[in-house]
């Protein structure tokens, strides 16, 4: 392994781990995934949204939503009710536990990286991108589904 390579898999491995560290401290402090926080930072902005809707605005499966509103639900920390009109679709709403658990959650990874990012000139945002994603298809990964959240996730419901 050349020394160029080594510490370009050092990198990698800093950003696993500052990933894994975060989602910890949150989990730790507010008993929350990033993916979960998300959703309850959305669910603030309007009285109810749609569970299509908060797939669409966290960029994340249905079937990934569905399962973080089952647990948010069992939690108290949100309310699901079906539409009156159309059965099929689910209406949810914020509870007060989810607003203060929201509350005592620290700002997730990917609030800081994104302002840190935004501040810096376009050029190197543009360089950045590009090294990011020929790391991607260095590690043939270009084809698997991602949302724009560092998030560990459940990591042993996912096959590698």
């Amino acid at each position: 392994m050349s020394k160029r390579s080594e510490d370009a898999l050092i990198a990698l491995r800093r950003i696993q781990r500052v990933t894994e560290m975060a989602s910890k401290r949150l989990a730790r402090t507010a008993g929350l995934t990033p993916s979960q926080l998300s959703v309850l930072r959305i669910l603030t902005e309007y009285p109810e949204v749609s569970a299509g809707y908060l797939a669409e605005a966290t960029q994340l499966k249905h079937a990934t939503i569905s399962s973080l509103i089952d647990k948010l639900e069992a939690r108290g920390l949100i309310s699901r009710r079906r539409c009156d009109e159309d059965k099929r679709r689910v209406w949810l709403r914020l509870l007060d536990a989810g607003k203060a658990a929201l509350a005592n959650a620290p700002d997730p990874l990917h609030e800081t990286f994104s302002s840190r990012f935004d501040a810096l000139p376009d050029w190197q945002q543009a360089m950045l991108i590009a090294s990011l994603e020929q790391v991607t298809s260095l590690l043939d990964a270009q084809n698997i589904e991602a949302a724009p959240v560092l998030d560990i996730g459940e990591l042993d419901n996912h096959a590698l």
